[in-house]
């Protein structure tokens, strides 16, 4: 099997902070985010990796901050390690493909979730309520349907555990009205931007979070994005209203997990070789799907 990088430790570096599947390091005015191997599922780390997944993240973000960045601008200042601090050239081969020097802005509090189809903790909200983070819905709607119109549903960012969504009206009295309607009307328009160009490469994109930070007092898009961590992509080949529907990201991994005796607490149990193989292939196919080559032709 490939090898894996699950964790960074550049002594001679200012660690920033460790999460659930990158490690950041602080250069001053900018940071340097690894993505490594990590995988996490019902918000545990497993012990294992998944070969190739640092790489699909950090290049697909890369495709898609270029694709929308006529909406809005990003934190990415480069992913060329040629280009990074002198100080940084010797760790190029941890870095190389799996690495962004970014911007350091001041991180908005809250995920911006945007969904354009019934899925996930929507649908069980939805068969309780009839509603999605408070938003009342038609009755009679399918699971994995497509919502009458797309969805701003936020959450609250939480440093551990779950995040909680809320609705808009939480996050106006925690940021301000009018910078939470700039952030509704942003990520909509990049969801509609990317969902439709990748419904033109097979996949639907169900739903996706956005992070936004302040940079120079200007709002900027900062962290991953429309990868198969932080969005559910479908093949529309395979979907079919009424139904659950396959997915190129983590999903599979935590189906296989639903099948065991385990009680979502640490340590999570040891994934085969075969469901760590699988989850590979599915990352790397929404790459190719996506961009058009595969990730080792990048």
């Amino acid at each position: 099997m490939q090898e894996v990088l699950l964790n960074t430790d550049f002594k001679d570096l200012k660690f920033f902070k460790r999460g659930k599947v990158r490690d950041v390091y602080d250069l001053d005015d900018k940071l340097l985010i690894v993505s490594t191997d990590r995988i996490s599922c019902f918000d545990v780390v497993l012990s294992c990796g998944i070969p190739d997944k640092g790489r699909v993240l950090t290049s697909l973000s890369c495709f898609w901050f270029d694709f929308i960045k006529d909406i809005i601008e990003n934190h990415l200042i480069t992913t060329d390690v040629h280009k990074y601090p002198d100080n940084l050239q010797k760790y190029k081969p941890f870095l190389s493909g799996r690495s962004m020097l970014v911007l350091k802005s001041k991180p908005l509090p809250v995920e911006c979730i945007v969904r354009g189809y019934l899925s996930g903790s929507g649908w069980k909200e939805y068969q309780q309520t009839q509603s999605v983070c408070g938003i009342r819905l038609p009755a009679g709607l399918l699971e994995s349907q497509k919502l009458p119109e797309i969805l701003f549903t936020p959450s609250t960012k939480a440093q551990t555990g779950h995040d909680i969504n809320v609705n808009q009206k939480y996050i106006e009295d925690l940021l301000g009205r009018d910078i939470v309607v700039k952030l509704a009307k942003i990520s909509i328009e990049i969801y509609k931007k990317a969902s439709d160009y990748a419904l033109s490469r097979g996949i639907i994109i169900a739903d996706t979070k956005f992070e936004f930070g302040i940079y120079e007092g200007e709002l900027i898009l900062i962290d991953e994005i429309l990868t198969p961590d932080s969005s559910r992509f479908w093949p529309l080949d395979e979907y079919t209203p009424g139904c659950p529907v396959s997915s190129f990201d983590k999903q599979f991994v935590r189906d296989y997990l639903e099948t065991l005796c385990w009680d979502k607490t640490p340590p999570a149990p040891e994934l085969p070789r075969e469901i760590i193989e699988k989850t590979t292939q599915k990352y790397l196919q929404a790459y190719k799907r996506i961009v058009g080559r595969d990730l080792a032709e990048k």
